[in-house]
């Protein structure tokens, strides 16, 4: 084939070796492609590829792997579209699939795609029929960010068109590429899998339970009785994502069903991923090749193009993919989930060899459009089309308001977290980095630390954090005295309970952390645990006295509701705190004075977010405006003269009304309850000052506060205890750890428009009932 210059291309997709089908397309469009490139095997500059990880040691990437995305971090989107932005590529091709990206369906890519300035060409692996409202928006965005679409079926343009309201003026149909294999004898490689005359049925690709393979082994029995000799074939590992989270469930459930049928002589299974050599040869010695998929909305298959291709008689289910290729007669379509049309289709061809062949031939003549030459022939003159029209015009984008001008974020890191942890829970204290041991355990850091393995994992899906949450868990399970349905709080490092019953506000701040995690519950064990333990705690909130109490009960409640949205007694809880809260707060605040208590103490902006955050529950106006009013007074307060920077008020006899304000010591926990109050504020009051209070708040941890030093320590992750009147107290224990991990983990929401969690579900009117009634 004539060589010609192609134009250089950066791939955003998986890659070898990452097990993945899109991440082999990817691999085998670039070989193709350079094929035609007068550049030949100057791949590393040529073809560059930028690599989604979905685990966090990532992968032995080969050399053409120039950026690796880790896939729920969205600051790694922005800076890979950065990186694109600097490198000498000409066109940009985005390999989409929703599961490979992270974010709510796969929108983190958006981040990428709206910092991207270079002609994008997407290939939709994946063109839903009924998408979910979030499923339409993405794709929807996604295309309007693209220069031209690329599809793999015809199907997929009338869906999009149709669907996704999508005009088809830059569609392209390109056929998914297969191997240039010639049309050889089904007896040629048989003797390389012990199968030398018996008649090979074959299924291949990575297992989950969608593949219908049940349906298959069970239509054998029939088959086997008149044809003994057949040998179906299941070749491939359980998808990595099915075996992160169900193991080889699926894969021993063929096998014992294999064994209840007798056909242990008649099934293989070959539990591993091949190389493109090795399929060939698989593929090549299969007489039927059976595609039994359980769904119908599959717009692409790798494995039925390949298979086409090499020239096999094809049975398959009618998914739309399937309906396509083998149209005119180049295989047999049966129902979905039907073993006896499955068993009568098989004994047909191998019944009847003429039509076996002729099947083969026409699959095979069909095939030779789709050799990964004649592909990447289109792909060429695609990104050639791509770039002249992006010089011609200039791509008109929906940028987001929060991805311009956005400061880069520190990055998470959770190794002092780690460092303080051992296997009962998380240590209070650090004398300078090393934990305290003789300082013991507290319940209350032991709840902060949950909830901030909960959220890191709920944003970010890192494996390793589990360990962690499932150790602070079983922490506050072990505190919870079932009998009076209280917590202990202070327990020593030799695994003594040293109170009868922790403080209210402790207990309060167990139920906030139990309700965050039972909203992002990574697993259903955390959720039944959760569950359970925020149920049997919950009641005792209504006996507390402190405001600081009922608050956290309120925001725990809320979080509760998101996911349990009718508990009633719940709700109740809700509406009784916080109008018990509204009434604290009517009572004290006084002319200039406008808050809940006679003292401002620790954690104050908390009952300004709570009485925010019930009143939108309960559509109660006043809640909200004395929220609102409350937050502006804690932050006014706690301001410096110049107004450049927050000064908090120091814990040194705290600020009593009619008083002196005390300067130090400053703890950042007072930092992380007005960044979140603030956040809760920007979801009901568009005015702007509530996001620059947000960032003022931060900008205390990174050196813009009252003695202009960092808190936060950038290389441990950890955070300092606080500010003395002689600087910084150097100790890095739990709270304050915690405290800027969870502002970090805000920041991270905020600046990329996650917001903080849902609203739990209003009632359809104020709640009036009591947790009596």
């Amino acid at each position: 084939m004539k060589k010609i210059n192609t134009l250089s291309a950066a791939f955003i997709s998986t890659y070898p070796p990452r097990k993945c089908g899109i991440g082999t397309y990817t691999n085998d469009l670039i070989q193709s492609l350079e094929h035609l490139s007068e550049t030949g095997t100057n791949r590393e500059n040529h073809f560059q590829v930028i690599a989604m990880n979905d685990i966090p040691e990532g992968y032995d990437y080969p050399a053409e792997v120039n950026f690796v995305i880790r896939d729920q971090y969205k600051s790694d989107y922005r800076e890979a579209a950065e990186f694109l932005n600097l490198s000498p590529v000409d066109v940009v091709s985005l390999q989409h699939e929703y599961g490979i990206f992270g974010g709510n369906d796969g929108n983190h890519i958006l981040y990428l795609l709206d910092k991207l300035e270079k002609p994008v060409v997407t290939t939709l692996h994946t063109v839903l029929n009924e998408p979910s409202e979030s499923q339409k928006e993405t794709l929807q965005e996604i295309v309007t960010r693209s220069n031209i679409v690329i599809v793999l079926a015809e199907k997929a343009i009338e869906i999009l068109t149709r669907v996704y309201q999508i005009s088809k003026k830059n569609m392209i149909m390109i056929p998914h590429g297969a191997p240039d294999v010639p049309f050889l004898d089904t007896s040629y490689y048989k003797d390389n899998f012990q199968a030398e005359d018996r008649r090979v049925l074959l299924t291949f690709g990575l297992l989950n339970p969608n593949k219908g393979i049940e349906y298959v082994i069970d239509a054998l029995p029939r088959v086997v009785k008149d044809f003994p000799d057949v040998l179906y074939m299941v070749l491939g590992t359980t998808h990595p994502n099915v075996k992160r989270h169900y193991g080889e469930k699926y894969r021993i459930s063929l096998e014992r069903r294999v064994e209840e049928l007798g056909l242990q002589n008649n099934v293989v299974f070959h539990n591993r991923f091949v190389s493109l050599e090795r399929l060939i040869q698989f593929l090549v010695a299969t007489d039927i090749y059976i595609t039994p998929y359980l769904g119908r909305e599959q717009i692409s298959s790798g494995t039925l193009a390949y298979a086409l291709a090499c020239g096999k008689a094809i049975i398959s289910t009618p998914y739309w993919y399937a309906e396509e290729l083998l149209k005119e007669n180049r295989g047999i379509l049966v129902p979905f989930q039907n073993s006896q049309e499955l068993t009568e289709k098989i004994m047909e061809l191998l019944t009847n060899e003429s039509k076996c062949n002729r099947m083969r031939k026409d699959a095979y003549q069909f095939g030779r459009r789709m050799i990964w030459q004649e592909v990447a022939n289109r792909y060429d003159t695609v990104f050639e089309k791509s770039v002249t029209e992006y010089g011609r015009r200039k791509i008109i984008k929906q940028k987001r308001q929060e991805t311009i001008g956005q400061p880069v974020l520190p990055e998470i890191k959770l190794k002092h977290l780690q460092l303080l942890t051992d296997d009962t829970g998380i240590i209070q204290h650090a004398v300078y980095r090393t934990p305290s041991r003789g300082d013991g355990y507290s319940t209350d850091d032991n709840a902060r630390a949950l909830m901030v393995t909960a959220m890191h994992y709920e944003m970010f899906q890192e494996e390793h954090v589990l360990k962690l949450l499932h150790t602070y868990l079983a922490f506050i399970n072990h505190a919870l005295n079932p009998n009076i349905q209280r917590f202990h709080n202070f327990m020593s490092y030799s695994r003594k309970w040293l109170d009868e019953v922790g403080s209210e506000d402790s207990h309060g701040r167990v139920l906030w952390s139990l309700g965050y995690t039972i909203w992002a519950a990574p697993s259903d064990a955390v959720l039944s645990l959760a569950n359970q333990l925020f149920k049997q705690s919950l009641k005792s909130s209504l006996h507390f006295n402190s405001p600081r109490a009922w608050s956290y009960t309120i925001l725990g409640s809320l979080y509760y509701l998101t996911r349990f949205g009718g508990d009633t007694e719940t709700r109740s809880v809700v509406v009784d705190l916080g109008e018990r809260l509204l009434n604290l707060y009517l009572h004290n605040c006084d002319g200039d004075w406008l808050w809940f208590e006679n003292i401002v103490t620790y954690a104050n902006a908390r009952m300004s977010q709570a009485l925010i955050a019930a009143g939108e529950y309960m559509n109660d106006e006043k809640m909200i405006k004395h929220g609102l009013e409350s937050l502006d007074w804690i932050i006014k307060i706690q301001t410096s003269p110049d107004n450049k920077h927050l000064s908090l008020i120091g814990n040194n006899g705290w600020y009593r009304k009619g008083g002196v304000k005390p300067q130090y010591d400053q703890q950042p926990v007072e930092i992380l309850s007005i960044m979140e109050a603030c956040a809760q504020a920007c979801q009901i009051d568009n005015e702007n000052r509530w996001r620059k209070e947000l960032d003022r708040a931060f900008a205390w941890f990174l050196g813009k506060n009252d003695i202009h030093e960092y808190l936060y320590d950038f290389r441990t992750g950890g955070c300092y205890d606080g500010i003395q009147r002689g600087g910084v107290n150097m100790n890095q224990g739990a709270e304050s750890t915690l405290t800027w991990l969870a502002a970090l983990h805000l920041m991270y929401r905020m600046i990329y428009k996650d917001m903080i969690p849902k609203q739990a579900v209003k009632p359809e009117k104020a709640i009036q009932v009591s947790l009596e009634k």
